[in-house]
């Protein structure tokens, strides 16, 4: 679809003419030769000719463009009829200042030469006046037509209509958060506050999959304008999170030119400021993208030797730390393509890592039972934390796979989610805060072997005395950080009071086996995916 720069220009005009600067639209039709040519009504319009209002025609014309053929007509039919009204000293500067009866003189001079022997008789003859026997009344229905002809009627405020349409449809979109004020001269929404948290407890969406498919890894951007999905099949896919539909308003993905890695993406991560994304995949590959575009900006291949289990930028958005199978922790130079560092320690897969809130330090979490803090600048470890509940034991249990680790909003407190029924709130140093706790594992005679969870139990599977395994598979956070949302593997979401640990409520998310979760960065929405190849969104 193309816009012409000239109804660009009208709809400018438009809006000057509606505001009452009238000079501003007469320079601009006069700098751009375009002229607005509009009435509030043709019907209206071709009355006032009807009826000889002249002052009011004259008044419309002046701000309209009319090919001079017919502003010669109607000047000529205006001073014939101030002729016959005997209002002759107008009739006579009508005639002889205006550019229109100044061109009829030049090009029609016998129609010229007319008009002065009319205005000089001492009486009005009509026959004289109307040649060819046409009438006045029949002289100003052909004006009235071929004047008509020439203005068109659009609707009030067309600009800020077209404006606000525009912006209610990113909005649809999911590119604009909803009910946001919008800078309309910048382009940019302001900073707004998150909601107040809430517990999301209505599944209002749901994205599908194609059968034998389902997404690997699903994201949020920091500005809440993305939901971002990684599939087994390789694919990247941008979402309205509202309408849960594919966004075509990015022309890549509108022309079906989806962004892509060779094999399953595993793992996704936006930059601060959304407008570049990680892909890590099965084959060990990293890819950076452009989101706007879809261009991939920078290829690691490989960037491990196994499966990349997470990426995230630094806090600059010039490096990419990743983790993998391969039991290491690197960091990439989005600039040079090359890796710059690399953390070794882990004798397992590390299945996530993250920069700390200062950005100075590298907060790893690994299947071998322990989270390692390390030192950015110089990749020594500076901490070994094996998480526990204060008794130095996660009952009777070491060695539970830690799925993540992420800072908390907080100084000097992170996040933990392990492959047990409790996430845990720690300090740096790995001291115990705060434990959220499976109200399910803490029901009487309902106990599970942990030893057996830790050997790799498979999730659908229950214990000894028939309860579905309650294991933590993802943590995430509120907006404002007060709600911990855990995803446990017998598919619930349950919920706890940040500052003291307390069970809020519980929700049961479908039948499907789960995979993960991601939350919204400034709403109280839930994105959970699963295996069977669907994206439930879940809002408060």
């Amino acid at each position: 679809m193309e816009i012409e720069s000239s109804d660009v220009i009208r709809l400018i005009q438009q809006f000057l003419k509606e505001n009452n600067l009238l000079n501003s639209l007469a320079a601009l039709q006069e700098e751009t030769t375009v002229a607005l040519n509009t009435v509030d009504s043709v019907e209206a319009f071709s009355s006032e000719i009807l009826q000889g209002n002249w002052d009011n025609v004259l008044r419309i014309v002046s701000q309209l463009k009319i090919p001079e053929k017919k502003l010669m007509d109607l000047y000529e039919q205006i001073v014939i009829e101030l002729v016959e009204l005997r209002e002759i000293g107008t009739a006579r500067t009508l005639l002889r200042q205006t550019k229109p009866t100044q061109l009829l003189r030049d090009q029609y001079p016998d129609r010229y030469i007319h008009l002065e022997s009319v205005l000089s008789r001492s009486h009005f003859d009509p026959k004289v006046a109307y040649p060819n026997g046409v009438p006045k009344e029949k002289r100003r229905q052909i004006i009235a037509q071929s004047l008509s002809s020439e203005v068109t009627v659009v609707a009030p405020s067309r600009l800020l209509t077209l404006l606000g349409q525009s912006l209610k449809f990113q909005e649809q979109q999911g590119m604009l958060p909803p009910d946001s004020a919008f800078d309309l001269f910048r382009g940019t929404v302001p900073v707004i506050q998150a909601e107040t948290d809430d517990v999301p407890t209505k599944c209002y969406n749901t994205i599908k999959f194609p059968k034998k498919q389902h997404a690997e890894c699903v994201v949020f951007s920091p500005n809440g304008q993305y939901l971002v999905t990684g599939s087994m099949d390789g694919f990247i896919e941008i979402w309205n999170y509202l309408t849960a539909k594919l966004r075509k308003d990015l022309k890549y993905q509108a022309e079906d030119n989806l962004m892509a890695m060779e094999s399953a993406v595993l793992c996704l991560g936006f930059s601060k400021d959304s407008e570049m994304l990680a892909s890590g995949a099965q084959d060990g590959k990293i890819k950076v993208w452009k989101v706007q575009t879809g261009q991939c900006l920078r290829r690691y291949s490989p960037a491990h030797n196994g499966g990349v289990t997470s990426v995230c930028f630094s806090p600059d958005g010039t490096q990419v730390l990743s983790t993998s199978f391969d039991m290491t922790v690197r960091v990439h130079g989005l600039k040079s393509g090359k890796m710059l560092k690399e953390f070794r320690g882990h004798t397992s897969y590390v299945n996530h890592a993250s920069f700390s809130s200062d950005g100075t330090k590298i907060l790893s979490s690994s299947s071998d039972g322990t989270v390692k803090i390390w030192d950015f600048k110089t990749t020594s470890c500076l901490q070994t934390i094996t998480p526990h509940d204060g008794t130095g034991t996660m009952a009777g249990v070491s060695g539970l796979t830690v799925n993540s680790c992420v800072p908390f909003p907080r100084p000097n407190q992170i996040l933990v989610c392990m492959k047990s029924p409790t996430a845990y709130l720690l300090t740096m140093e790995g001291e115990p805060i705060r434990k959220f706790t499976s109200p399910e594992s803490l029901t009487e005679g309902t106990t599970k072997d942990l030893t057996a969870t830790s050997a790799g139990v498979d999730a659908n599977k229950k214990d000894s005395v028939g309860v579905p395994l309650t294991d933590f598979l993802a943590v995430s956070l509120s907006p404002q950080a007060e709600i911990v949302y855990c995803l446990s593997e017998n598919r619930q979401i349950h919920s706890f009071h940040s500052d003291t640990g307390k069970h809020v409520k519980s929700i049961p998310v479908g039948d499907g086996e789960v995979i993960g979760m991601a939350s919204h960065p400034l709403s109280n929405v839930l994105a959970v995916y699963t295996v069977d190849g669907r994206v439930l969104l879940w809002k408060a």
